[in-house]
């Protein structure tokens, strides 16, 4: 009896963490849903031609 009350409460614990962990995912999913688009930066030289004198 008491092996199945122990096989329970671990079932039971392990749903209460199931649902914490989906509804935490959830919850950053549309955090970063909500987060404004990120410009790019613009880099001062990337692309350009850089004269260098050694």
């Amino acid at each position: 009896m008491s092996s199945q009350i122990m096989e329970l409460q671990k079932t039971v614990q392990m749903s209460v963490m199931q649902s914490a962990l989906n509804l935490n995912t959830a919850t950053a999913t549309d955090l970063l849903k909500d987060l404004p688009q990120q410009q790019v930066a613009i880099h001062s030289h990337k692309g350009s031609v850089i004269d260098i004198s050694i």
